[in-house]
Protein backbone atom coordinates (compact mmCIF):
# COMPACT_ATOMS: atom_id res chain seq x y z
CA UNK A 1 0.00 0.00 0.00
CA UNK A 2 1.08 3.62 -0.86
CA UNK A 3 1.84 5.91 2.00
CA UNK A 4 0.09 8.78 2.76
CA UNK A 5 0.01 11.47 0.07
CA UNK A 6 1.49 8.54 -2.78
CA UNK A 7 -0.94 7.08 -5.19
CA UNK A 8 -1.28 2.86 -5.51
CA UNK A 9 -0.71 2.37 -8.98
CA UNK A 10 -2.49 0.32 -11.17
CA UNK A 11 -0.94 -2.97 -12.16
CA UNK A 12 0.54 -2.17 -15.17
CA UNK A 13 1.59 1.43 -14.25
CA UNK A 14 5.31 1.61 -13.44
CA UNK A 15 6.97 3.48 -10.22
CA UNK A 16 7.80 6.95 -10.18
CA UNK A 17 8.16 9.75 -8.02
CA UNK A 18 4.45 10.26 -7.00
CA UNK A 19 4.00 6.30 -6.61
CA UNK A 20 4.57 3.69 -4.68
CA UNK A 21 4.97 -0.31 -4.95
CA UNK A 22 4.90 -2.97 -1.49
CA UNK A 23 6.98 -5.59 -4.44
CA UNK A 24 8.65 -6.28 -7.24
CA UNK A 25 10.06 -9.18 -8.65
CA UNK A 26 12.99 -9.85 -10.49
CA UNK A 27 13.27 -12.49 -13.41
CA UNK A 28 15.84 -12.97 -15.89
CA UNK A 29 17.45 -9.52 -15.07
CA UNK A 30 14.35 -7.88 -15.48
CA UNK A 31 11.30 -6.17 -13.67
CA UNK A 32 7.92 -7.47 -13.15
CA UNK A 33 5.25 -6.74 -10.92
CA UNK A 34 3.04 -10.53 -11.15
CA UNK A 35 4.23 -12.43 -9.20
CA UNK A 36 5.59 -15.58 -10.14
CA UNK A 37 4.22 -18.99 -9.42
CA UNK A 38 7.37 -20.63 -8.08
CA UNK A 39 9.26 -17.92 -5.61
CA UNK A 40 10.42 -20.14 -3.20
CA UNK A 41 13.82 -20.56 -4.13
CA UNK A 42 14.22 -16.81 -4.57
CA UNK A 43 16.26 -14.34 -2.73
CA UNK A 44 14.31 -11.48 -1.10
CA UNK A 45 15.75 -8.29 -0.31
CA UNK A 46 14.05 -5.40 2.13
CA UNK A 47 14.06 -1.91 2.02
CA UNK A 48 13.63 1.57 -0.04
CA UNK A 49 14.13 0.68 -3.53
CA UNK A 50 15.01 3.22 -5.97
CA UNK A 51 15.84 3.30 -9.60
CA UNK A 52 19.71 3.15 -10.12
CA UNK A 53 21.20 6.88 -9.77
CA UNK A 54 21.90 8.98 -12.41
CA UNK A 55 24.81 10.82 -13.28
CA UNK A 56 23.98 13.52 -15.51
CA UNK A 57 27.80 15.10 -15.97
CA UNK A 58 30.38 12.45 -15.67
CA UNK A 59 33.46 11.98 -17.38
CA UNK A 60 34.35 8.68 -17.92
CA UNK A 61 37.64 8.05 -19.66
CA UNK A 62 38.81 11.73 -18.10
CA UNK A 63 41.36 12.77 -15.66
CA UNK A 64 43.60 15.54 -14.82
CA UNK A 65 45.80 15.18 -17.64
CA UNK A 66 43.09 14.73 -20.14
CA UNK A 67 42.57 11.35 -21.41
CA UNK A 68 42.61 8.12 -19.61
CA UNK A 69 43.30 4.77 -20.31
CA UNK A 70 40.80 2.02 -20.74
CA UNK A 71 42.03 0.27 -17.07
CA UNK A 72 41.31 3.88 -15.18
CA UNK A 73 38.27 4.36 -17.09
CA UNK A 74 37.19 1.09 -15.99
CA UNK A 75 38.33 1.87 -12.52
CA UNK A 76 36.07 5.33 -12.62
CA UNK A 77 32.83 3.17 -14.04
CA UNK A 78 33.49 0.85 -10.89
CA UNK A 79 33.61 3.62 -8.65
CA UNK A 80 30.40 5.08 -9.68
CA UNK A 81 28.39 1.52 -10.13
CA UNK A 82 29.51 0.57 -6.28
CA UNK A 83 27.63 4.13 -5.14
CA UNK A 84 24.89 2.97 -6.80
CA UNK A 85 25.37 5.16 -9.98
CA UNK A 86 24.02 2.45 -12.89
CA UNK A 87 23.10 5.59 -15.51
CA UNK A 88 25.32 8.11 -16.68
CA UNK A 89 25.45 10.46 -19.31
CA UNK A 90 28.91 11.55 -19.96
CA UNK A 91 29.40 15.27 -20.67
CA UNK A 92 32.17 15.79 -22.47
CA UNK A 93 35.03 13.23 -23.15
CA UNK A 94 39.22 13.20 -24.40
CA UNK A 95 38.64 9.96 -26.14
CA UNK A 96 36.37 7.08 -27.34
CA UNK A 97 34.44 4.97 -24.54
CA UNK A 98 32.24 3.13 -26.81
CA UNK A 99 33.63 -0.18 -25.51
CA UNK A 100 31.94 0.71 -21.90
CA UNK A 101 28.75 -0.42 -24.45
CA UNK A 102 30.00 -3.85 -24.25
CA UNK A 103 30.19 -4.47 -20.39
CA UNK A 104 27.30 -5.81 -18.47
CA UNK A 105 29.11 -5.36 -15.48
CA UNK A 106 29.07 -1.80 -15.91
CA UNK A 107 27.44 1.29 -15.87
CA UNK A 108 24.48 2.52 -19.09
CA UNK A 109 26.46 5.52 -20.46
CA UNK A 110 25.32 7.67 -22.81
CA UNK A 111 28.50 9.71 -24.51
CA UNK A 112 28.48 13.14 -25.70
CA UNK A 113 31.93 12.81 -27.62
CA UNK A 114 34.69 15.13 -27.78
CA UNK A 115 34.29 18.69 -26.07
CA UNK A 116 34.31 21.53 -28.80
CA UNK A 117 36.53 24.63 -27.88
CA UNK A 118 38.95 26.54 -29.05
CA UNK A 119 42.65 26.50 -28.55
CA UNK A 120 44.11 27.64 -25.78
CA UNK A 121 40.09 28.07 -24.46
CA UNK A 122 39.63 25.14 -22.24
CA UNK A 123 41.79 22.42 -20.61
CA UNK A 124 45.02 21.24 -22.44
CA UNK A 125 44.57 18.23 -24.28
CA UNK A 126 40.43 17.83 -23.15
CA UNK A 127 38.61 19.05 -25.99
CA UNK A 128 38.65 19.20 -29.82
CA UNK A 129 40.10 22.39 -30.55
CA UNK A 130 38.71 24.21 -33.75
CA UNK A 131 40.90 26.96 -35.04
CA UNK A 132 38.31 28.27 -37.38
CA UNK A 133 34.57 29.87 -35.40
CA UNK A 134 33.02 29.26 -38.41
CA UNK A 135 33.42 25.59 -38.31
CA UNK A 136 31.63 24.83 -35.09
CA UNK A 137 27.99 23.55 -36.78
CA UNK A 138 29.83 21.15 -38.78
CA UNK A 139 32.27 19.56 -35.96
CA UNK A 140 28.62 19.57 -33.70
CA UNK A 141 27.29 17.78 -36.36
CA UNK A 142 30.19 14.80 -36.61
CA UNK A 143 30.45 14.18 -32.83
CA UNK A 144 26.09 14.05 -32.90
CA UNK A 145 26.71 11.01 -35.02
CA UNK A 146 29.80 9.98 -33.40
CA UNK A 147 28.00 9.71 -29.84
CA UNK A 148 25.23 8.75 -28.24
CA UNK A 149 22.64 11.31 -28.97
CA UNK A 150 24.71 14.18 -27.27
CA UNK A 151 26.99 16.88 -27.79
CA UNK A 152 29.03 18.91 -25.54
CA UNK A 153 30.17 22.24 -26.92
CA UNK A 154 32.24 24.63 -24.22
CA UNK A 155 30.65 28.15 -24.10
CA UNK A 156 32.90 30.39 -22.19
CA UNK A 157 36.17 30.21 -20.83
CA UNK A 158 38.93 32.64 -19.09
CA UNK A 159 40.73 34.18 -22.27
CA UNK A 160 43.98 34.89 -21.02
CA UNK A 161 44.94 36.80 -23.90
CA UNK A 162 43.74 40.11 -22.21
CA UNK A 163 46.02 39.87 -20.06
CA UNK A 164 45.63 41.07 -16.63
CA UNK A 165 42.03 41.49 -17.94
CA UNK A 166 41.84 37.95 -18.70
CA UNK A 167 38.29 36.86 -17.28
CA UNK A 168 35.59 34.55 -18.81
CA UNK A 169 34.55 35.39 -22.55
CA UNK A 170 32.13 33.07 -24.76
CA UNK A 171 34.24 31.12 -27.36
CA UNK A 172 31.56 31.61 -29.89
CA UNK A 173 29.24 34.77 -31.76
CA UNK A 174 25.51 34.13 -31.00
CA UNK A 175 24.94 33.03 -34.67
CA UNK A 176 27.51 30.03 -35.20
CA UNK A 177 26.41 28.71 -31.79
CA UNK A 178 22.45 28.78 -33.24
CA UNK A 179 23.83 27.51 -36.39
CA UNK A 180 25.92 24.40 -34.69
CA UNK A 181 22.99 23.65 -32.09
CA UNK A 182 20.58 23.92 -35.27
CA UNK A 183 22.58 20.98 -37.06
CA UNK A 184 22.88 18.61 -34.02
CA UNK A 185 19.53 18.69 -33.88
CA UNK A 186 18.95 18.16 -37.27
CA UNK A 187 21.02 14.98 -36.60
CA UNK A 188 18.99 13.73 -34.03
CA UNK A 189 20.81 14.35 -31.16
CA UNK A 190 21.18 17.06 -28.51
CA UNK A 191 23.44 19.58 -26.90
CA UNK A 192 24.44 20.58 -23.65
CA UNK A 193 26.79 23.53 -22.87
CA UNK A 194 29.51 24.04 -20.41
CA UNK A 195 29.15 28.11 -18.87
CA UNK A 196 30.14 29.93 -15.56
CA UNK A 197 29.67 33.09 -17.89
CA UNK A 198 26.54 35.38 -17.66
CA UNK A 199 27.55 36.61 -21.01
CA UNK A 200 27.03 33.19 -22.55
CA UNK A 201 24.21 32.31 -21.15
CA UNK A 202 21.28 34.21 -23.13
CA UNK A 203 22.89 33.02 -26.27
CA UNK A 204 22.74 29.50 -25.38
CA UNK A 205 18.64 29.88 -24.19
CA UNK A 206 18.02 31.73 -26.91
CA UNK A 207 20.06 28.92 -29.54
CA UNK A 208 17.45 26.31 -27.87
CA UNK A 209 20.34 24.93 -26.01
CA UNK A 210 18.84 21.25 -24.24
CA UNK A 211 20.68 21.64 -20.75
CA UNK A 212 23.12 23.59 -18.82
CA UNK A 213 26.39 22.61 -16.80
CA UNK A 214 27.29 24.41 -14.28
CA UNK A 215 25.24 27.93 -15.04
CA UNK A 216 27.36 30.07 -12.05
CA UNK A 217 26.66 32.89 -13.96
CA UNK A 218 22.88 32.80 -14.92
CA UNK A 219 20.73 36.21 -13.66
CA UNK A 220 17.46 36.40 -12.42
CA UNK A 221 16.10 36.90 -16.12
CA UNK A 222 18.16 33.48 -17.65
CA UNK A 223 16.52 31.62 -14.46
CA UNK A 224 12.60 32.76 -15.38
CA UNK A 225 13.74 32.22 -18.66
CA UNK A 226 15.14 28.75 -18.25
CA UNK A 227 11.79 27.95 -15.96
CA UNK A 228 9.79 28.82 -18.62
CA UNK A 229 11.16 26.96 -21.19
CA UNK A 230 11.65 24.41 -19.25
CA UNK A 231 15.76 24.20 -19.66
CA UNK A 232 17.30 21.64 -17.18
CA UNK A 233 20.37 22.82 -15.41
CA UNK A 234 23.12 20.81 -13.41
CA UNK A 235 24.27 22.78 -10.75
CA UNK A 236 27.56 20.50 -10.17
CA UNK A 237 28.30 21.89 -6.99
CA UNK A 238 31.05 19.61 -5.64
CA UNK A 239 33.01 21.79 -8.62
CA UNK A 240 31.61 25.32 -8.03
CA UNK A 241 32.79 24.33 -3.94
CA UNK A 242 36.19 24.75 -5.74
CA UNK A 243 35.73 28.49 -7.37
CA UNK A 244 37.25 30.07 -3.96
CA UNK A 245 40.15 28.15 -4.59
CA UNK A 246 41.06 29.32 -8.23
CA UNK A 247 40.21 32.32 -7.56
CA UNK A 248 43.04 32.42 -4.74
CA UNK A 249 45.27 30.84 -7.58
CA UNK A 250 44.84 33.81 -10.19
CA UNK A 251 44.26 36.75 -7.57
CA UNK A 252 47.41 38.31 -8.82
CA UNK A 253 47.59 37.31 -12.71
CA UNK A 254 43.99 37.47 -13.28
CA UNK A 255 42.34 39.76 -10.74
CA UNK A 256 38.67 40.26 -12.74
CA UNK A 257 38.66 36.84 -13.41
CA UNK A 258 39.62 35.48 -9.45
CA UNK A 259 36.91 38.25 -8.40
CA UNK A 260 34.21 37.01 -10.81
CA UNK A 261 34.61 33.33 -9.24
CA UNK A 262 34.82 34.05 -5.58
CA UNK A 263 31.63 36.11 -6.67
CA UNK A 264 30.26 32.35 -8.01
CA UNK A 265 31.24 30.76 -4.88
CA UNK A 266 29.98 33.02 -2.39
CA UNK A 267 26.75 32.64 -4.32
CA UNK A 268 26.44 28.96 -4.97
CA UNK A 269 23.71 27.78 -2.65
CA UNK A 270 21.75 30.51 -2.89
CA UNK A 271 21.81 30.23 -6.74
CA UNK A 272 20.71 26.74 -6.67
CA UNK A 273 17.81 27.80 -4.51
CA UNK A 274 16.55 29.84 -6.28
CA UNK A 275 16.70 27.32 -9.62
CA UNK A 276 14.38 25.06 -7.56
CA UNK A 277 12.44 28.27 -6.59
CA UNK A 278 11.94 29.33 -9.67
CA UNK A 279 10.65 26.25 -11.25
CA UNK A 280 13.68 25.67 -12.93
CA UNK A 281 14.01 21.45 -13.82
CA UNK A 282 17.08 20.56 -11.70
CA UNK A 283 19.03 17.45 -12.65
CA UNK A 284 22.30 15.74 -10.28
CA UNK A 285 25.84 15.65 -11.61
CA UNK A 286 28.93 15.22 -10.00
CA UNK A 287 31.88 16.47 -12.81
CA UNK A 288 33.71 13.49 -11.41
CA UNK A 289 36.75 13.43 -13.59
CA UNK A 290 40.07 15.55 -13.58
CA UNK A 291 39.61 17.31 -9.91
CA UNK A 292 36.26 15.73 -8.65
CA UNK A 293 36.65 12.21 -7.84
CA UNK A 294 34.15 9.27 -8.98
CA UNK A 295 32.27 7.35 -6.38
CA UNK A 296 31.03 11.16 -5.16
CA UNK A 297 27.87 11.32 -6.07
CA UNK A 298 25.52 10.71 -2.79
CA UNK A 299 28.22 13.94 -2.01
CA UNK A 300 26.67 15.78 -4.43
CA UNK A 301 23.14 15.34 -3.50
CA UNK A 302 23.90 15.70 -0.48
CA UNK A 303 25.30 19.69 -1.19
CA UNK A 304 21.96 20.28 -3.25
CA UNK A 305 19.89 19.49 -0.31
CA UNK A 306 22.59 22.10 1.77
CA UNK A 307 21.42 24.37 -0.81
CA UNK A 308 17.92 24.14 0.18
CA UNK A 309 16.47 21.93 -2.43
CA UNK A 310 14.27 19.49 -0.42
CA UNK A 311 15.65 15.54 -0.13
CA UNK A 312 12.84 14.82 -2.15
CA UNK A 313 13.06 16.85 -4.66
CA UNK A 314 16.78 16.02 -5.10
CA UNK A 315 16.33 11.96 -4.83
CA UNK A 316 13.45 12.74 -7.92
CA UNK A 317 15.99 14.52 -9.52
CA UNK A 318 18.82 11.55 -9.09
CA UNK A 319 16.23 8.98 -10.05
CA UNK A 320 12.98 9.40 -12.02
CA UNK A 321 13.57 13.13 -13.53
CA UNK A 322 16.54 12.13 -15.07
CA UNK A 323 16.00 8.51 -15.86
CA UNK A 324 12.40 10.27 -17.75
CA UNK A 325 14.65 13.23 -19.41
CA UNK A 326 17.08 10.81 -20.88
CA UNK A 327 14.69 8.58 -22.04
CA UNK A 328 15.67 5.40 -20.10
CA UNK A 329 13.37 3.10 -17.88
CA UNK A 330 13.16 3.44 -14.11
CA UNK A 331 11.14 0.97 -12.27
CA UNK A 332 8.43 -0.47 -14.79
CA UNK A 333 7.09 -3.79 -15.89
CA UNK A 334 9.88 -5.40 -18.09
CA UNK A 335 12.76 -3.10 -17.80
CA UNK A 336 16.18 -3.93 -17.08
CA UNK A 337 16.64 -4.65 -13.32
CA UNK A 338 19.00 -1.36 -12.40
CA UNK A 339 18.03 -0.73 -8.71
CA UNK A 340 19.83 0.51 -5.95
CA UNK A 341 18.13 -0.65 -1.77
CA UNK A 342 19.00 1.27 1.04
CA UNK A 343 18.08 0.49 4.39
CA UNK A 344 16.44 3.85 5.44
CA UNK A 345 14.33 6.34 2.79
CA UNK A 346 16.97 8.78 1.66
CA UNK A 347 13.88 10.95 0.44
CA UNK A 348 13.90 11.20 4.34
CA UNK A 349 17.57 11.69 5.13
CA UNK A 350 19.27 12.13 2.02
CA UNK A 351 22.81 10.77 4.32
CA UNK A 352 20.80 7.50 3.37
CA UNK A 353 22.00 7.73 -0.08
CA UNK A 354 25.40 7.06 0.56
CA UNK A 355 25.13 3.76 2.52
CA UNK A 356 23.06 1.71 -0.32
CA UNK A 357 22.11 -2.49 1.09
CA UNK A 358 22.30 -3.72 -2.61
CA UNK A 359 22.94 -2.65 -5.87
CA UNK A 360 20.92 -4.80 -8.37
CA UNK A 361 22.88 -4.00 -12.65
CA UNK A 362 20.79 -5.37 -14.98
CA UNK A 363 19.41 -8.05 -12.48
CA UNK A 364 23.17 -9.02 -11.34
CA UNK A 365 23.28 -8.15 -6.96
CA UNK A 366 27.22 -6.62 -7.54
CA UNK A 367 27.12 -4.33 -3.92
CA UNK A 368 25.69 -5.83 -0.88
CA UNK A 369 26.57 -4.24 2.25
Amino acid sequence: AAPAGLAAPTPEEPVDETTERGEAWVIGGRITFERPRFSGDAQTIEGVVLPGLVDVHCHVGVTVGGAADEALAEKQAEADRDTGVLLIRDAGSATDTAWVHERADLPQLIRAGRFIARPKRYLRGFARELERIEDLPLAAAEEARSGDGWVKIIADWIDRDLGTDGDLRPLWPDDVLADAIAAVHAAGARVTAHTFAAEAAQSLLDAGIDCIEHGTGMTDAHIAEAARRGTPVVPTLLQVGQFASIAHQGRARFPAFAARMEAMYQARYAQVRQFHEAGVPLLVGTDAGGTIGHGTFAQECAEMVAAGVPARDVVAAATWVARRFLGAPGIEEGASADVVVFPDDPRADIRALAKPKAILLRGANVVTA
